[in-house]
């Protein structure tokens, strides 16, 4: 009944000791949110690593599409394809160099 009865909180022991259970109830709430926080980052971490390694892949995937696409062969069957009037040279390029 004394617990109950609420007369238990008037008592000397947690009039003396009110400030020590703020600061533990203080220092617990700041445990809690700091532990949510570092939780909710963590998340919010490995969802960026899985963007990156899409992209990564996205990334590769259009780079060898590219490679793919600008070999010889392919450009000249392009150029077949559409029609244009353009041919390989028969003579490799050289370079003018400059007389000094």
């Amino acid at each position: 009944m004394h617990v109950l009865g609420g007369t238990i909180l008037t008592e000397d022991f947690f009039l003396k000791n009110t400030r020590f259970m703020l600061v533990v109830f203080i220092i617990m709430v700041f445990y809690i949110s700091n532990r949510y926080s570092c939780i909710s980052k963590m998340a919010e971490i490995e969802s960026l690593k899985k963007e990156l390694k899409d992209v990564k892949y996205e990334s590769l995937t259009i780079s060898s599409d590219l490679t793919g696409v600008s070999r010889q062969t392919q450009v000249q069957t392009l150029i077949d394809k559409n029609g244009l009037d353009l041919q390989t040279p028969s003579v490799p390029a050289y370079k003018i160099k400059k007389q000094e």
